[in-house]
């Protein structure tokens, strides 16, 4: 392997410590304080203040930069909460250690005990009185302004990008906070939290397209979870009631600023509820992410200001359909054959397997999605594309379905659960139907999950949301990229 001089440079200063009897890598190092918390803890201290408190602080982090000054210096460490100054002299460290100190590169990481101060230009830093050298980084950084700017580098290398762009750290922190305030909120609500396999011996529960891997001992084929709902429903059979799961799901599908092959999201039903609770639901939990994590109601999404303070709006398919296009699916009962003229009118592609139903989808797709800027919930879903759904008792062409949709996003998927076992098994016959005809999305006849509502489950509300989509919100992330610490990318 050839390296640069820089990180020739750097080896060389490795062996040095090593001569010296230093271990390059480290050991365990005791910190006191996080750079944010030196900063607010003396923030509004007067230098006099500072030097009568005397006030000692242990602090570790990866060095950013360093102006060295024969026997006095300056440098930045950065740790998780941000970045803080640090003063060092040799005749406070002693010069076996300060000579240690000018062998530091940006990139290295130390610990630093110390004094805080206050320097003549107003900034908390902390004196050196001991530096331990902790890691030894071989490879530069790259360079602030020019070094990270191709995107794709950053999700490859995520590790350097949360070194260099701040807002890749607080996306990633805030990932977290979000997804524990969901649970709290949640929880609060008395929902219970369960996991279920992630190998599961059906794909049902959406339509996608899934992995299949081989397990060895039991010689099958298993696929990885498109959903949780199956087993979810099972649990209300069994009596549980209330319950959600926060878990990673698996799509054999496409890759695009919406789309990863795995993603995370949070599936919840609810015993006894309908269409409406879910839709309760899911405005209180934004509105609760919004205020117990932002401290604000509203937020800026790809160039709009959304207030979550405000109630959600409420349109069927059709109606908004029929705003955009002038045609009317809801009162016209059309044949297919004149679904599909006017598809091929409006330039709409028509698979083998579409029936009327798929066709409005479609519709829905091309002209209404990008429109549905405020909050709104999507309602009265062809029964087509909802076999789990409850048909609408007014109207058994539409379904109790709803999706949520903001900035032309969606975020969630609500049903009033179909709970009776002899339409459930219909609809999985007609998924069958359109597999053969080509409809690789389509899902399979699940036999385990019928034979679990013959049993009897309540009437049930459920819905399953997006976290990444609900954290890409949040954060103001234009990709499902940037709120994933790994996402996938093709090989270089």
């Amino acid at each position: 392997m050839e390296y640069t001089d820089q990180e020739l440079a750097r080896r060389a200063k490795l062996e040095k410590l090593e001569e010296m009897g230093i271990d390059p890598y480290g050991e365990r190092f005791i910190k006191s304080h996080y750079s944010l918390e030196v900063k607010e803890e003396f923030k509004g201290k007067t230098h006099e203040e500072l030097e009568e408190l005397g006030a000692k602080v242990s602090v570790s982090g990866r060095i950013m930069f360093i102006r060295k000054m024969g026997k006095a210096s300056f440098f930045t460490i950065k740790d998780r909460m941000g970045l803080i100054q640090v003063y060092i002299r040799i005749d406070a460290v002693g010069e076996d250690a300060y000579t240690v100190f000018k062998m530091a590169d940006v990139g290295d990481i130390c610990g630093v005990k110390g004094t805080v101060m206050l320097t003549q230009t107003g900034e908390i830093t902390i004196k050196c009185e001991e530096y331990i050298h902790l890691a030894k980084a071989l490879k530069p950084l790259p360079e602030k302004f020019h070094g990270l700017t191709d995107v794709e580098e950053r999700y490859r290398k995520r590790y350097l990008d949360l070194i260099m762009n701040d807002q890749s750290m607080e996306t990633a922190v805030l990932r977290p906070r979000i997804i524990k305030e969901m649970r709290r909120y949640f929880d609060e609500c008395g929902f219970i939290e369960v996991e279920t396999p992630v190998l599961q011996m059906s794909r049902g529960g959406a339509s996608a397209r899934p992995f299949i891997t081989h397990h060895n001992a039991l010689d099958m084929d298993l696929y990885l979870r498109i959903a949780t709902e199956i087993p979810l429903k099972k649990l209300l059979v069994g009596g549980m009631e209330k319950v959600y799961e926060i878990g990673r799901i698996f799509r054999n599908e496409g890759v695009d600023t919406k789309h990863n092959p795995e993603f995370t999201s949070v599936e919840l039903y609810e015993a006894y509820g309908n269409l409406d609770t879910m839709m309760e639901l899911t405005e209180g939990l934004m509105q609760s992410i919004a205020k117990n994590v932002f401290g604000k109601s509203v937020f800026n999404w790809e160039g709009h200001d959304i207030d979550l303070s405000k109630p959600f709006k409420k349109a069927s398919m059709c109606s908004l359909i029929k705003k955009e296009t002038g045609i009317d699916f809801e009162t016209n009962n059309y044949t297919l054959d004149e679904a599909k003229a006017l598809a091929k009118e409006h330039n709409i592609k028509v698979e083998p397997h579409f029936t009327v139903g798929h066709i409005i989808n479609e519709f829905f797709d091309k002209y209404v999605e990008e429109t549905l800027i405020d909050p709104t919930f999507v309602t009265s879903y062809p029964i087509e594309i909802s076999p789990l759904t409850k048909e609408d008792k007014n109207d058994k062409r539409f379904v109790q379905r709803f999706e949520l949709f903001i900035c032309g996003c969606e975020y969630g998927n609500a049903y009033t659960e179909l709970n009776n076992p002899i339409e459930q098994r219909s609809r999985f016959e007609e998924e069958l139907r359109e597999r053969q005809m080509g409809n690789e999305e389509a899902g399979d006849i699940d036999e385990t999950f019928l034979e679990a509502l013959e049993y009897g489950m309540p009437p049930a509300g459920g819905i399953g949301i997006g976290i990444d989509r609900i954290c890409m919100f949040f954060t103001n992330s234009p990709s499902i990229r940037d709120v994933l610490l790994f996402p996938h990318m093709k090989n270089k």
